[in-house]
């Protein structure tokens, strides 16, 4: 026999042998979705492990992000404060592990006094991540009675005359009534609390905020403004701008994440057709415009890409709104939206973003940006990063 054909036949022996015992991967052969997800899932415990241990003795403190290398934590006031305790939630969800509840309902505890915040419209992020996912995993009625108090105190940011929620009070010099699109997430809060507590007002200020941000945030092309400031009296609009992205007519990209997340959102809770199209404008504007990856720049308008920073953050965010949205719309589209997810997922799911176990201090994911205009949390673990693409793993676990 020819030595050449000969060699031939071992080196394909050899390769069928790699793939039947699954001791070996031939290069081009893909991991298959569940081993991706399953994967992520547990080095998602472990990290969450390796986090609550080394915080747990640490009075009211939580994880934010890495600065200069070491952990920076913050109390229950930062915006942030209710992700990792969501994390706990979901890991306990997945595991049916009583550590992971024991963890969840220890940090969770920390944000108790948050349900009294009245001063900017982050409390549903805050109480909805931790002590949302806490009270529909256990029923715990004390859960369920800090979160209609949360969503009262949220929903006394809201003026009818405007039909929004204030986001913040600061620099007055500037702002009068901002209103940002990351509003849209905390919407979530007063949707459950309406159905725990009954009080439409509750709901009435969800459905309007809603309305309004439809009508005023977007573009033709269904990209977002990231502020859009109103006078106070009047209610109208006085300029519509950015504050973290990169231009005033830009796509910053956590910006599109929180519209292509929110919606879905409103319309499992409202089944309102207009929502729904809405989530689909905005997925269809967003899908030709991601990386090859599927992990997208900080902005997407902006004028160093390809040399720029990545936001894990953003592509967590989408992947789960995007799991979201693929239940709500025909098979054409949840296809499409399903693909892209899984795009995303096995990106972050790599090694080029998802951390080696026992490193970065516990935190999931790497190569999110916070704020890069000011050099704040650029290319960094940041909590709510982890979260969204934990939720994502799970929603697509799910299906």
């Amino acid at each position: 026999m020819n030595k050449q054909i000969f060699n031939g036949m071992i080196w394909k022996a050899l390769a069928l042998f790699c793939i039947l015992t699954s001791g070996c991967t031939p290069a081009n052969q893909e991991e298959p979705m569940q081993a991706v997800i399953e994967r992520g899932l547990q080095t998602a415990g472990k990290q969450a492990l390796q986090m609550a241990e080394i915080l747990k003795n640490q009075d009211k403190k939580l994880p934010k992000t890495l600065k200069n290398g070491e952990l920076e934590t913050s109390n229950a006031s930062a915006w942030t404060s209710g992700f990792f305790p969501g994390e706990l939630w979901y890991l306990y969800e997945h595991t049916k592990n009583e550590t992971f509840k024991e963890y969840a309902e220890l940090f969770t505890a920390r944000l108790e006094e948050i349900q009294y915040c009245t001063t900017h419209h982050d409390v549903g992020f805050m109480l909805y991540c931790s002590y949302g996912n806490g009270y529909r995993l256990t029923g715990n009625s004390a859960y369920k009675d800090v979160l209609v108090t949360g969503a009262r105190s949220l929903s006394t940011r809201f003026r009818d005359h405007i039909g929004l929620m204030r986001s913040w009070e600061s620099n007055a010099k500037v702002w009068q009534y901002p209103v940002i699109i990351d509003n849209m997430m905390n919407l979530e809060l007063l949707t459950q609390a309406h159905k725990l507590c009954g009080v439409d007002s509750l709901l009435n200020v969800a459905l309007t905020h809603a309305n309004t941000t439809m009508k005023n945030h977007f573009r033709p092309d269904f990209t977002t403004w990231h502020v859009v400031d109103y006078e106070p009296e009047t209610g109208d609009i006085r300029m519509k701008v950015t504050h973290q992205g990169y231009a005033d007519d830009s796509a910053w990209a956590r910006g599109q994440a929180w519209a292509i997340y929110g919606y879905p959102m409103m319309y499992r809770f409202t089944k309102n057709q207009e929502f729904l199209d809405h989530a689909i404008a905005v997925a269809e504007y967003l899908l030709p415009r991601l990386p090859e990856d599927g992990i997208p720049y900080w902005d997407y308008d902006s004028p160093a890409i390809p040399n720029d920073v990545r936001d894990a953050s953003a592509a967590s965010l989408t992947a789960s709104g995007l799991v979201e949205l693929s239940q709500y719309v025909d098979a054409e589209k949840s296809a499409r939206y399903l693909a892209a997810a899984e795009k995303i997922i096995r990106s972050l799911a790599s090694d080029e973003y998802l951390v080696a176990e026992g490193e970065y201090y516990g935190f999931l994911l790497k190569h999110s940006t916070g704020h890069k205009n000011k050099g704040y949390e650029v290319d960094v673990p940041l909590t709510y990063a982890d979260y969204y693409f934990l939720e994502a793993l799970i929603r697509w676990k799910s299906l």
